[in-house]
Parts: C-alpha cells; sequence; structure tokens
C-alpha cells in the first residue's frame, strides 16, 4: 500500500504531520492572537482535537487547508471569548454603583456569582486547579503542567472537562450574562 494515502490515525503519521505544520501554524497563530504562549495553546489545541476525534486527513491539501482553518478557528473562539470578558470587566468598572442602586441588579450579580462557585465546587479537585490556575492566575498550559507536575495533555484535558462542565452548570445564566455584557 505505498501509494495509498496517508491517515493522521498512526503515531508516526501524526508526528511527521505535526512536525511538518507545526511551526508555520504557531506563526500563523501568533499573527492572530498576539501572544506566543496563547499561539502556542491555540495550535496544540487543535492537534489535540485531531486526536481526540481520531481524524483521518487523507490528502496533503487538504491536512494543510484543514488545519490552517482549524487553528484560525480556534484563534478566533479565543479573541471572542477575550472580548467578551473584557466587555464584562469593563462594564463591571465602570458601573458598580448602577447594579448596586438597583437591587435587581445586585441580586442577579450575588446568585451568579455563587452559581459560579458552586459549578466550580463541583469540578474534580485537579480539574478545579488546573481551571483556576488558568483562569484566575493566567497560568500558560505549559506554566500549569509544570506548577501541578502532570503533562501539558493533562492540563488540556482537564480544561476541556471543566470548560464543558461549566458550561452546563451555567447554561441557565447565559441570557444575564449576555445582558450584563452589552447593556
Amino acid at each position: 500500500m505505498t501509494g495509498a494515502p496517508k491517515q493522521l490515525g498512526h503515531p508516526a503519521d501524526f508526528d511527521e504531520v505535526y512536525m511538518t505544520y507545526y511551526p508555520a501554524l504557531n506563526r500563523y497563530a501568533c499573527t492572530m492572537v498576539r501572544d506566543d504562549a496563547v499561539a502556542e495553546d491555540m495550535v496544540h489545541n487543535v492537534f489535540l482535537k485531531l486526536v481526540e476525534n481520531g481524524a483521518g486527513l487523507s490528502h496533503s491539501t487538504y491536512q494543510k487547508a484543514y488545519l490552517y482553518r482549524a487553528v484560525h478557528n480556534e484563534c478566533m473562539n479565543y479573541i471572542k471569548h477575550e472580548h467578551i470578558i473584557t466587555g464584562y470587566q469593563n462594564q463591571q468598572l465602570s458601573a458598580p454603583e448602577e447594579s448596586e442602586q438597583t437591587g435587581t441588579g445586585s441580586l442577579q450579580h450575588k446568585e451568579l456569582k455563587q452559581a459560579i462557585n458552586t459549578a466550580l465546587s463541583l469540578l474534580p479537585e485537579q480539574c478545579r486547579k488546573v481551571f483556576q490556575l488558568s483562569r484566575h492566575e493566567e497560568l500558560t498550559y505549559k506554566e500549569i503542567a509544570a506548577v501541578l507536575n502532570i503533562s501539558v495533555n493533562t492540563v488540556e484535558k482537564h480544561m476541556v472537562k471543566a470548560l464543558k462542565k461549566l458550561r452546563i452548570q451555567l447554561e441557565e445564566y447565559l441570557p444575564l450574562l449576555i445582558f450584563w455584557l452589552f447593556k
């Protein structure tokens, strides 16, 4: 089967694809997010998803196009997420007394904080530590792996698990978050 197209399901083929495209994908991601560590995380997330999903890209042209589009999408999701966080933080800084003056705003804010704390407390301990180091301490996956003495892949898996569980736990508060962010 010498003429058969390569699939990413085989470790040697995956390594070849990774080594071939990683440097260029990392540079591409860096131009989008303007942060080396975040760009590295974006590219690693794409390759992690390929491994988790068992994706089989059979033709090198399709591999390249697919990988660039996947990195582009990962970076755009990150940028959107950062805009939402920044908007929320700016809104909180600019109008804390406004939400305190309206009893409803203060009550909703307290309820949301409580829901977030509850959702975080429901995460497994190691998963919660990884999430808090990433989001609260703003450490990169590599730094978290060093602090907790685990692999970067394990950090990535914990983050995926934490975000998925938090998204489910806080689903009913999404309209409230959107209202506060775009008020």
